[in-house]
């Protein structure tokens, strides 16, 4: 052990002022070394992994590990049985893997180890041989630095990936008619991993904007379904996340007519307030035409819904003018949809701007469904916040964007689909003006009609009541 001279000591101590017994700075000499000691081995670890989430959704899984810094990482595929193996060098592991749940995904365990150069090595024991993507997020308002593990839930079958179970293709048939509904897909935004804007905290939780828009997004399923001719889909049924392209995707395999993406906006001043409507920009559908033009993935894709044409057997020309076509067609509708959309919400919210607005939103540039995105109101506002988490609230706003919809396929029936026929068939029809007394099974038996057949003549709900002198369109047959 090195020691100073007495001599020495004092000169040191007393160069600075400091009058100290040996025996002390003997002991602060010590804790100083177990500092250093302490900060060096410190520095040894990159990054801790401070928690581990697992988001299942119907067609993929995502897990997200939270770390402390960011990280470099290696990924392996073994097989035999099928697992991967994420190698995190000089981490460490400080969550619970045996609290993890893995219902609804492909995973059947999670381990880890720690090896001997300090790297951390986390298994994903897998049910089956599946395509996986990692990949690192910075940190945003709700989360620090990730590592996204994100699972495909379906077995590769060789080289290929066996199809998940698919929505709907062929649009439902009215049972009354034959009659196609018009199938309206309905996106609430975020969800999972990303839960969009915060808002101000009730009952010791921030809102969050993911849960405000799917209870919005339930209730304008349960409209569009309360509608005889409409079919509301979801494309998020619960807390997960769906890629921006995935969603517009899913539509397509729902061979929606509409697509409607549902949101609450925020900003950094609390007092913005107001619901919005949108649809796509200039520039995002000339982007959008390049991008289906220069990808090889797009070619196979349908155009122009049910019975539309692929591109794949197109040339170049020929497939930029169908696609030139097909999103005027699109922008067209959609800009009729929005504007009904908006004069229904503003009679029971304050809107944003007095407009429809503009912008290049991804979920909004498909070439071949027309599309729109409602901004609910700003979540970053109290006031606003506070009428967003009530279901009352949630329900108006779902009934206006309904109404507005319903309102633009009355006036712009698609082709082949019941509500076409209703509209075609009213040219022909007797109308019936109500007086007291009357009820709708009285006046459908009168006329040799049913109840169901008379409110979709009228565009009436199971909630619709009879008002006297009101005119009824009675349908023939």
């Amino acid at each position: 052990m090195f020691r100073w001279s007495s001599q020495y000591r004092t000169m040191f101590l007393a160069d600075r002022g400091v009058i100290m017994a040996p025996a002390a700075l003997m002991i602060l000499l010590h804790s100083l070394l177990i500092i250093s000691l302490w900060l060096g081995s410190a520095n040894i670890w990159a990054a801790d992994v401070k928690n581990v989430r697992i988001w299942p959704a119907p067609d993929s899984t995502r897990v997200v590990l939270d770390i402390s810094a960011p990280v470099t990482y290696e990924v392996i595929h073994l097989p035999n049985p099928e697992r991967l193996v994420i190698d995190l060098p000089a981490s460490r592991l400080q969550a619970a893997l045996s609290k993890l749940e893995f219902k609804g995904s492909p995973i059947a365990n999670i381990r880890s180890s720690q090896r001997p150069d300090n790297k951390l090595r986390l298994v994903l024991d897998l049910q089956h041989k599946i395509n996986a993507k990692v990949f690192a997020l910075a940190p945003n308002q709700s989360y620090g630095n990730r590592l996204v593990i994100d699972l495909n839930n379906y077995q590769i079958e060789g080289a290929k990936v066996s199809s998940a179970p698919k929505q709907q293709v062929i649009k439902s048939l009215n049972v009354l008619n034959s009659q196609r509904d018009i199938v309206i897909a309905i996106d609430a935004g975020h969800g999972g991993d990303d839960p969009g804007a915060l808002g101000p905290r009730f009952g010791g939780k921030k809102l969050r904007e993911k849960h405000v828009v799917l209870a919005i997004a339930k209730y304008l399923r349960q409209e569009m379904n309360s509608m005889p001719g409409f079919e509301g889909v979801l494309l998020r049924s619960g807390d997960y996340y769906i890629s921006l392209r995935g969603r517009t995707k899913k539509a397509r395999q729902a061979s929606a007519d509409l697509f409607v993406s549902v949101h609450a906006d925020a900003f950094k001043n609390s007092k913005a307030r107001g619901a919005s409507v949108w649809t796509l920009s200039k520039r995002g559908a000339s982007s959008e035409l390049g991008r289906w033009l220069a990808q090889k993935e797009n070619s196979a894709d349908l155009i122009g819904g049910i019975g539309g044409v692929s591109l794949d057997d197109k040339e170049e020309d020929l497939a930029k003018t169908l696609l030139d076509l097909s999103m005027t067609h699109s922008q067209s509708t959609s800009r009729g949809i929005a504007l009904s959309v908006h004069r229904h919400l503003s009679r029971m919210a304050h809107m944003h701007k007095d407009h429809v607005e503009r912008a290049g939103f991804a979920v909004l540039k498909s070439p071949d469904i027309p599309s729109i995105l409602v901004e609910t109101g700003f979540i970053s506002n109290p006031q606003e916040a506070a009428k967003l988490r009530t279901p009352s609230y949630q329900q108006q706003m779902a009934k206006a964007i309904a109404t507005g919809i319903r309102e633009y396929f009355y006036a712009n029936p698609v082709a082949n689909t019941y509500i076409a026929t209703l509209v075609a068939a009213k040219r022909k029809q007797i109308t019936y003006k109500v007086v007291k007394g009357d009820t709708l099974s009285e006046i459908a038996q009168r006329y040799n009609t049913s109840i169901g057949k008379l409110r979709a003549a009228n565009a009436m709900d199971t909630r619709s009541v009879l008002q006297i002198g009101q005119q009824l369109v009675i349908p023939t047959g």
